[in-house]
């Protein structure tokens, strides 16, 4: 575990929930994004890029979203969710997520969504600060 913990600089830890298994016993393919979002706005509240949505109207939208499920999930477990950044342009960027099982001691999902700046206000694609550049480069991994 402190291996993984190394890698990331962000990690959020999610409790799983019995509700979220499915008949199959462990924990549905689905929810995972939802671990994902949780990484995400965490991720988020930590580099300020809300606070910014709140003055500016200019905030991230998700078009793309990934999974790989390396290994079942089952309750009772802890999930440890880690973020890196990547491909950063001027109005986009990728995050990536791996999910670490505590029970497991090991990597169960991979994860990746494509974040697009967009104006709130007018509907349209936005540009990304020069503050949201400086901090996603710090996580660029």
């Amino acid at each position: 575990m402190d291996k993984f913990l190394q890698q990331f600089p962000i990690v959020t830890e999610i409790p799983v929930a019995w509700g979220e298994m499915d008949a199959l016993q462990h924990v549905n393919n689905v929810v995972y994004f939802r671990y994902f979002e949780t990484a995400r706005i965490d991720f988020f509240r930590q580099i300020n890029l809300l606070d910014d949505l709140q003055t500016t109207g200019i905030g991230p939208v998700i078009s793309e979203n990934s999974a790989r499920y390396k290994r079942p999930v089952t309750f009772p477990d802890t999930l440890l969710v880690g973020v890196t950044i990547s491909d950063i342009k001027s109005d986009r960027f990728m995050m990536h997520y791996q999910a670490f099982s505590k029970s497991q001691q090991a990597v169960t999902t991979l994860g990746a969504s494509q974040v697009v700046m967009f104006n709130f206000k007018t509907g349209q694609k936005a540009q990304l600060s020069e503050q949201l550049l400086s901090a996603l480069r710090k996580y660029d991994g």
